[in-house]
């Protein structure tokens, strides 16, 4: 059972999420301002946090840093009224591993924190998609038990397909995922899925990263592509 940390001030919200979450069978705790909900992380261990941007005392920003700059790597959904492109910039700074912009419908709330809920380190130490097998804690990869030679960036690039899997990647949320907030040109992206197809066509198997037209990449069998 997941066990969630809600930041929100909002009590209308929050207990409208609250609610849903337990309908979804996840437990979450509730607190209204930033220092209450800083305290609840130093006390507590959660597989995620819903994080508001505009708290009382404590704002998410700050939340998030301080918890960053604890060493705590709990993933952090960050909520926000606002959808600049430097309110994102800032979370990601400040540690957020995601932005939801408010208002948002709840389905897409969970989806999101079940996804973050499995990138905290140590809580996965391997994924398996098919017949890749990626070891987190080697920073190693395998396909039908062969070693793929994959350089550090293809390793980050690979654990996001697979974890997004079957669903697509953007370019852009996969740069970011990848290289944070100091990205280069978008051909880099380009010569490394060029390079990781090619280690993964070369222990065989059907090819399974495929190309989302104008959209980016996904990591499943060519006959799972929608439309």
């Amino acid at each position: 059972m997941l066990n969630l940390l809600l930041v929100e001030d909002d009590l209308d919200l929050a207990i409208a999420v609250v609610d849903y979450l337990e309908l979804e069978s996840i437990k979450c705790d509730h607190a209204v301002n930033g220092v209450v909900g800083l305290n609840l992380i130093k006390r507590n261990t959660y597989q995620a946090i819903i994080l508001d941007l505009n708290l009382p005392r404590m704002d998410g920003l700050a939340v998030c840093q301080h918890m960053r700059d604890l060493g705590d790597d709990t993933p952090v959904l960050m909520l926000t009224a606002r959808d600049s492109l430097d309110d994102k910039l800032s979370g990601f700074e400040s540690g957020a591993d995601d932005y939801l912009v408010k208002p948002f419908a709840m389905e897409e709330l969970i989806a999101r924190v079940k996804v973050l809920s499995r990138r905290r380190s140590g809580q996965i130490n391997k994924l398996s998609i098919e017949d890749i097998e990626l070891d987190l804690s080697q920073k190693q990869a395998y396909r039908n038990k062969q070693v793929l030679k994959l350089s550090p960036t293809a390793i980050k690039i690979l654990e996001v397909l697979m974890r997004e899997s079957p669903s697509p990647v953007s370019r852009e949320v996969l740069m970011q995922r990848v290289w944070g907030d100091e990205q280069p040109d978008s051909n880099s992206l380009k010569v490394h899925i060029f390079n990781l197809r090619k280690q993964l066509d070369l222990a065989g198997g059907p090819p399974l990263i495929q190309t989302i037209t104008s959209f980016g990449f996904a990591l499943r069998r060519a006959d799972e592509d929608q439309a």
